[in-house]
């Protein structure tokens, strides 16, 4: 069982009750898919498999030892989710109760208009990725792009140039296992930014507390404010729509090529099909995000060294906005790197933001923070695991809410915990379904 929001002595006491196994992690709604498992264990003792609800889960081939185990628990953005070190907090230019340190907060986007209209909201993430490699501050860019064989689906990539940073621009919202082989990047011995998900940024900086190669190596490591992972399923769904199968695509984007753009299907054959990005997430129960997700304490990156949001300036993505990002800059190093990419051209700038804007572009974010210390807490009462949670102020954004919404909260979630709405079945590997099953 884990604790939320407690002090060194009581986390201590939560790891003498035993590391959770992977079977436990997943079982319980709390793994989101990162792959890090695999590179602690070795790929011989876990390998990942999408499962039937198409989600990326890990699978011991044998039972692990108690050892691996405990390293696993010890870094897993399921069971362990720490915040910015409180002096980070002390000494940041501005600091808020939901969004954390803040160093420099604007609205702006890729200098690059190419880069600008391929990239998701304002192209910032893959304009820095760009100017980190151009400038020779990292060797390579860790990210995640588009697989060339199965375009539907999403694998990690390591990046060396720009041209390849560019082809991996656009949101991706399948599973994706982007640190399935991170001992091995980080045997390399060579500087390398990583551009991914809050949680898999968490990931690694709980490994940095074991491994100190992590802050040898990994010199930036970047966020994109997150809406929540999706399951493939969500995808198959699209595909449904137009009676199309995933051995017949060339393409599939989510987005970008705009803001927000298309969701484009191309196939193998010359065909094409489209839908907005609205009609992709019209249906709110259709939008089918992982579970881990539901109580996710940190989707806004507040341990990267640089944040990237939407900004639909508009009030949502229901028509074609401006190319523009939130960037949250939370700290020092993240700033020297932001300022060097606005002085080269690199970044540009529209103007200078704010707490309260930046609240009301990403009003569910903020509604989320003030919730999860309450949907853990019922987690908790319902007798399920939850994560050990550590200087992110979730009381505190609790506190924002009113005590009536708190209960209905925490009451909610317990009862979902209890009929199981917030776990999911063993990790076992879909079946395969060949041509001739289909006819």
């Amino acid at each position: 069982m884990g604790l939320i929001e407690t002090g060194s002595s009581q986390d201590t006491a939560a790891l003498a009750a035993g590391p959770l196994s992977l079977g436990d992690i997943v079982e319980n709604g709390l793994c989101i898919g990162c792959g890090l498992c695999v590179s602690i264990a070795g790929a011989g003792e876990i390998e990942m498999v999408i499962t039937p609800e198409g989600r990326e889960r890990p699978v011991a081939r044998q039972a692990l030892d108690k050892a691996t185990l405990a390293k696993i628990n010890a870094v897993c953005p399921g069971t362990r989710i720490a915040g910015p070190p409180p002096a980070q907090r002390r000494e940041a230019r501005l600091a808020d109760t939901v969004w954390g340190p803040v160093e420099r907060l604007v609205l702006g986007s890729a200098g690059n208009p190419t880069v600008r209209f391929i990239g998701s909201g304002g192209g910032t993430l893959t304009a820095l990725g760009q100017f980190l490699l151009d400038s020779g501050r990292v060797k390579f860019v860790l990210h995640v792009a588009a697989s060339r064989s199965m375009p539907m689906r999403t694998e990690r990539r390591l990046s060396f140039d720009s041209a390849s940073v560019l082809e991996g621009a656009g949101s991706r919202y399948g599973p994706a296992a982007t640190l399935v082989d991170f001992n091995d990047i980080l045997d390399r011995g060579e500087p390398f930014a990583l551009i991914a998900k809050p949680c898999d940024i968490t990931t690694v900086r709980n490994l940095a507390r074991l491994d100190l190669r992590v802050d040898e190596y990994m010199r930036y490591a970047l966020a994109f404010v997150c809406g929540g992972a999706s399951d493939l399923t969500k995808s198959e769904q699209v595909l449904e729509r137009f009676g199309l199968r995933e051995d017949e695509l060339s393409l599939f984007r989510y987005r970008g090529h705009g803001n927000p753009g298309l969701n484009r299907i191309e196939t193998k054959d010359g065909r094409a099909f489209e839908i907005s990005y609205r009609q992709l997430w019209e249906d709110e129960d259709k939008w089918m995000i992982q579970p881990r997700c539901k109580i996710c304490p940190d989707a806004i990156g507040q341990v990267a060294d640089i944040a990237v949001s939407d900004s639909w300036l508009n009030g949502g993505p229901a028509v074609e906005d401006e190319p523009l990002n939130g960037i949250i800059v939370r700290t020092k190093r993240g700033l020297e790197l932001f300022d060097a990419a606005v002085e080269t051209g690199v970044l540009q700038i529209k103007r200078e933001s704010g707490m309260a804007e930046i609240s009301e572009l990403q009003s569910h974010q903020v509604r989320k923070r003030r919730a999860v210390w309450a949907r853990l807490t019922g987690m908790a009462i319902a007798g399920k695991p939850v994560p050990f949670v550590s200087d992110l102020a979730l009381r505190d954004c609790a506190v924002q809410n009113s005590p009536a919404d708190n209960l209905a909260e925490g009451r909610g979630a317990r009862d979902r915990a209890r009929r199981g709405r917030l776990g999911e079945p063993p990790a076992v590997p879909r079946k395969i379904v060949v041509e001739d099953e289909r006819r």
